[in-house]
């Protein structure tokens, strides 16, 4: 479980593809690996990854994750190139603060930069989903101005969705743009996302209530709307 509270941005030194995905190095990274075992998981742009190999001592630190195939075509991670930085995040610890969202870092779709506005010292970002498939429904049921997303592994608040063009925005104050890398990214990048699990929790469960199994939600849903059909004379 994560935050979504970024601690370090690393650095991706060296990437080597195999047939069933690929390894990242990444370094820069001592400060998070202080505490660090093999099999560790560590939160890489939002994508939750076992730490395989790593020193804290060369390169500034440094760690290695494999990366499965279904990782790199759910994930921008397989964009990222020699050079690049990535938001880092280790596994929650029980005995810290939560200050972010429940993050699971299971990354459910990319979503791609359409604009990018400054508004004083803050920036304003707006983001397009693809459109849905039957393998991949829409995510806009689970997005709501005000609420949780996670992007590139970063708890944010939503300001702005709108169903229509399947947008939404955020906007990030001047701490945050120095913390992660989102603001580097230019207007065509892509983002991972995570919605908020709570939401996923939420509908499944009213989908089980009021499919044909029963139950006590169904039951007071259609008593419900028994009582509104015999008010409005509908019904005896």
């Amino acid at each position: 479980m994560f935050t979504g509270l970024i601690e370090h941005l690393g650095s991706v030194i060296d990437i080597v593809h195999d047939a069933g995905g690929c390894t990242l190095t990444i370094a820069d990274s001592a400060p998070i690996l202080t505490d660090c075992h093999i099999g560790d998981s560590i939160a890489v742009n939002g994508a939750c990854l076992t730490v395989t190999e790593f020193n804290n001592e060369e390169k500034g630190g440094w760690f290695k994750v494999w990366l499965a195939n279904e990782t790199l075509d759910r994930t921008d991670l397989g964009e990222r190139k020699v050079g690049d930085q990535v938001n880092l995040e280790r596994a929650m610890g029980a005995h810290v603060r939560f200050g972010g969202h429940f993050v699971q870092a299971h990354v459910d779709t990319t979503a791609t930069i359409v604009e990018k506005m400054p508004d004083g010292d803050s920036l304003r970002i707006l983001f397009q989903l693809p459109a849905p498939t039957p393998a991949r429904p829409s995510l806009l049921p689970y997005l709501i101005p005000k609420g949780y997303v996670a992007i590139d592994g970063t708890s944010l608040t939503l300001t702005v969705v709108d169903d229509a063009t399947r947008t939404f925005g955020v906007m990030l104050i001047t701490h945050t743009q120095e913390k992660i890398t989102l603001p580097k990214k230019p207007v065509g990048a892509k983002v991972n996302i995570e919605v908020d699990m709570v939401g996923k929790f939420v509908e499944k469960s009213v989908h089980a209530a009021l499919g044909g199994g029963g139950g006590p939600l169904r039951s007071l849903v259609e008593k419900i709307v028994e009582d509104v059909l015999v008010k409005k004379g509908l019904v005896q």
